[in-house]
């Protein structure tokens, strides 16, 4: 093989991608762009307090002090943002995304919510309307609301006026109550009178003024694990190693479409004629394509690096690997492109149709943790898997270079795959 000639066809080809200004910047700053906005979006704020509030907004009709303690306990919680507004504007505000939740208490709801704590009497129900785009935030809005309810409830029945006035009037139905037998009566008025008792020494005793009721009988200490200490979950890293593979996907797929184009004018048919042969010619654009890469991938990460402390936290021979060996599978699927290819025209609509498949399954858009388990074990015959999960082994997950062994294996698997099929596929000129 003519290395001298391989080297000189790469050194053309780099000329002319730096000869196209626009092409340069594009190729750059697209990733860079769109790599921030997916880093900001799955990121977040620096605040993690704000950031992770739910809007919710509240209608309280009902006039108790149960009520009014639950909408006061929702507002006070940390994760919500709770603003209070007509029926009529919660449903507004749902229907148009601004919430993700709107809770209206009906009329009557304490003394219902109370007389059902103690009895089997009917329970008054609360309206949640919702937005079923942010099922997350539903179900998470679900569960404060059940605590505070339980909460709130159970407080205002053992310590508030509406449980003394509810055991007063248990104690008074009682002998009116035609549905229980002498004995279990007996037993429901020992217990009310216990709980009237209770309510007397929680008056005069020591407790006084004291809150009493069931609350969440746990709390929770939260720690996020990574492979090394105090590395902190960095969404840039991910959204970098997406958008960068995603782009070099697409350089590749110009690159191919080039190919189809020069065939098309007959450019390959005079090169048949040099001493050269196809395995030479595809080498140097392999490299040439590898090459634009690497390059692509530096200055993205340079920049996330810069700007976003994105940080190689693993093994920084292996991030080099993982890069490399993802360049050279790009390069070659480009070769593949036109390989397969008849017309650039032909060639193109398929393509990008493919390439985005690829690089939506393999979670260059989204993590792929967020994809159903069957579709989670579909994605490891994608190549974009691979990149993406190794780039973010080696930065924010601090993993060493044997985690970047497999990822490096399976992508120059593919890059062999892809020119061994474009070298036996490949035509010089158009049928």
């Amino acid at each position: 093989m003519n290395v001298r000639a391989i080297v000189a066809l790469v050194r053309k080809d780099l000329r002319i991608f730096f000869g196209d200004r626009r092409a340069v910047l594009l190729s750059f700053a697209a990733p860079i762009v769109i790599a921030s906005f997916f880093g900001f979006l799955f990121s977040g704020s620096s605040d993690k307090a704000v950031a992770s509030r739910i809007p919710i907004e509240i209608a309280n009709h009902d006039s108790s002090a149960i009520s009014a303690n639950l909408v006061q306990a929702l507002t006070a919680d940390a994760s919500l943002a709770v603003t209070t507004a007509t029926d009529a504007a919660i449903k507004d505000a749902v229907r148009q995304g601004r919430i993700a939740v709107g809770i209206m208490i009906p009329p009557g709801f304490g003394e219902a919510a109370g007389r059902a704590f103690f009895s089997a009497q009917a329970k008054p129900t609360l309206d949640l309307l919702y937005d079923p785009s942010r099922g997350a935030e539903v179900g998470m809005v679900r569960g404060i609301l059940t605590g505070q309810v339980m909460q709130t409830v159970s407080q205002e029945m053992f310590s508030g006026q509406t449980g003394r006035t509810m055991i007063d009037q248990a104690i008074q139905r009682l002998d009116r109550d035609s549905g229980l037998s002498a004995a279990d009566r007996t037993s429901l008025r020992a217990l009310l009178e216990s709980a009237r008792h209770w309510y007397r020494r929680a008056d005069a005793g020591p407790s006084a003024g004291r809150v009493h009721g069931l609350s969440i009988p746990y709390t929770v200490a939260e720690r996020a694990i990574t492979a090394r200490r105090n590395v902190a979950y960095n969404g840039f890293a991910h959204a970098f190693a997406g958008m960068s593979t995603q782009f070099v996907l697409f350089a590749s797929l110009e690159v191919g479409l080039g190919i189809l184009l020069e065939r098309q004018r007959g450019l390959w048919k005079r090169l048949r004629s040099a001493p050269l042969s196809k395995s030479a010619l595809l080498a140097a654009r392999t490299a040439s394509g590898a090459l634009i890469a690497i390059m692509t991938y530096a200055v993205s990460f340079a920049f996330g690096m810069l700007v976003f402390h994105i940080r190689i936290e693993g093994s920084a021979v292996g991030f080099v690997a993982i890069i490399v060996s993802c360049s050279l599978m790009t390069a070659a699927f480009g070769l593949l492109i036109a390989a397969l290819g008849r017309t650039p025209q032909a060639a193109r609509g398929v393509s990008v149709f493919g390439l985005l498949l690829m690089v939506m399954l393999g979670g260059a858009w989204v993590p792929t943790f967020l994809f159903p388990p069957w579709l989670q074990t579909v994605t490891l015959i994608i190549p974009v898997r691979w990149a993406v999960d190794g780039l973010e082994a080696m930065t924010w997950r601090g993993l060493g270079f044997g985690s970047a062994v497999a990822p490096t294996l399976v992508l120059l698997g593919f890059a062999a795959l892809f020119g061994g099929l474009a070298i036996a596929r490949f035509r010089w000129e158009e049928d």
